[in-house]
């Protein structure tokens, strides 16, 4: 007859095959549903979660790098051994397209992910955005103002007709109608026709002035900064009284819609003991001279012209010559985690105008308060310039983040917009319907 102990003998024996069974399974379970951790096969370094999966159409090179004049084999230039350069002049502030371009097809071939934000990936699917890559601006700077036959289209202008045309026959446009899709109009005047067509899409703009809020808002777009003109002065040690110019100015004065407050200004600002406000433009040695007289001055005028945006800010910031933004309606690039007050003044329009109040506020602003706001332009400088490859956290870095920022809410958008999408087989055809825009039939 079995005593209390072979019974309880006979049970431990039955129960840890058991158990180391049980165990067996679950790990099996977990490996098999599980999904890997995501990785290019080609890279050699692991990537975090935080960095952003690009897809990017293989757009002929009549969209991008055509434009610039290279004829090469295939879609895209092997960058390891050329890369096309951007036409030079104020085409280059506007070049933001050309570099987040050259970025996400560097990604390919890196071995090296540190500091990157964005990796491009090859199946859509895996995607977290879709980028389409268009130059717009240098093909509107290039073919849109072309002079033409009355009544026929720019060559801009069917360019942008055979980007439409070619979106929303995609797959990945029509999974989402759009709203994951990433496009760069940083011109404020390019991509006039198909903005209306592409309005579900992530645009990255210069500001919102030419925009009604339905086709672009701060709720889904982002502002990204423009490409400086002027030499950013390197190793400055300049300080408050090696800058004798108080305030400056060069430019265009006489512009159009809420520009109208340069005129203005100058005729109140031009006689004024160390100020330099004079008409200019970059024709000649105007961008050498514009660095001078920004490195020389203590602050500089930031004042809306024919849109609330204009390159003069980042002209400023690269100077480490304190912006005084005048310009109620500017949006500013990457605003949500920068502060601007602490290198930047602000004067509403209102008070601009008021006789002798901007001179009178300028001069108000002593020694200490100004090295403080001249030491943070330093100290934030990197995060607007453009460059290839690009490095951590410099613009093209922190675009890619500020895209990232803006992805809950496309997801937001995306799922409000496919909620039909399960309908019964009879519901098929409005659900489908009901995920595309209505401005594209």
């Amino acid at each position: 007859m079995p005593t209390k102990l072979h019974i309880l003998l006979l049970f431990l024996l039955f129960l840890i095959p058991t158990s180391l069974l049980a165990i067996s399974s679950l790990h099996m379970l977990r490996s098999n549903t599980l999904p890997p951790f995501p990785t290019t096969p080609h890279h050699t370094t692991k990537c975090n979660n935080k960095i952003l999966k690009v897809f990017m159409y293989n757009l002929p090179p009549v969209f991008h790098f055509g434009l610039l004049g290279w004829k090469g084999v295939g879609a895209w230039p092997d960058l390891r051994h050329h890369i096309p350069e951007y036409p030079g002049g104020l085409n280059l502030q506007h070049s933001i397209e050309y570099w987040l371009t050259l970025d996400i097809l560097s990604s390919h071939f890196s071995n090296n992910l540190t500091g990157r934000s964005a990796l491009r990936v090859l199946d859509s699917r895996e995607a977290d955005v879709v980028f389409i890559p268009f130059f717009a601006s240098i093909s509107y700077n290039r073919f849109g103002k072309s002079h033409h036959k009355r009544g026929k289209k720019s060559a801009d202008n069917m360019l942008q007709e055979k980007l439409v045309q070619f979106l929303v026959a995609q797959e990945e446009w029509k999974r989402s109608g759009g709203r994951d899709h990433i496009i760069v109009a940083h011109h404020p005047n390019s991509l006039l026709y198909a903005r209306m067509k592409l309005w579900p899409a992530l645009f990255v703009l210069a500001d919102l002035g030419r925009y009604p809020s339905t086709v672009a808002n701060l709720n889904k777009d982002v502002i990204a900064p423009y490409n400086h003109l002027i030499q950013p002065f390197a190793h400055d040690h300049s300080g408050f009284h090696a800058r004798p110019t108080l305030l400056y100015f060069q430019g265009a004065v006489y512009r159009k819609d809420g520009g109208t407050i340069r005129q203005e200004l100058f005729y109140m600002l031009r006689d004024e003991k160390d100020v330099h406000f004079t008409f200019g433009s970059i024709k000649g040695d105007g961008i050498n001279q514009a660095s001078i007289g920004m490195h020389a001055s203590k602050f500089c005028l930031n004042i809306a012209g024919d849109t609330p945006s204009s390159n003069r800010l980042f002209d400023a910031i690269a100077s480490h010559c304190v912006p005084v933004i005048i310009s109620d309606d500017i949006e500013l690039p990457f605003e949500d985690i920068l502060d601007y007050s602490e290198f930047c003044v602000f004067v509403s329009t209102a008070d601009a105008l008021k006789d002798g109040f901007l001179i009178d506020f300028i001069r108000s602003i002593g020694e200490q308060e100004w090295t403080r706001m001249w030491t943070a332009l330093k100290h934030v400088e990197h995060h607007f310039r453009f460059q290839y490859p690009s490095r951590e956290k410099d613009a093209v870095q922190m675009i890619w983040q500020a895209i990232s920022r803006k992805i809950p809410a496309s997801k937001r958008r995306i799922n409000r917009a496919t909620r039909l999408s399960r309908m019964p087989v009879a519901g098929e055809r409005m659900a489908i319907a009901s995920s595309l825009p209505r401005n594209f039939w």
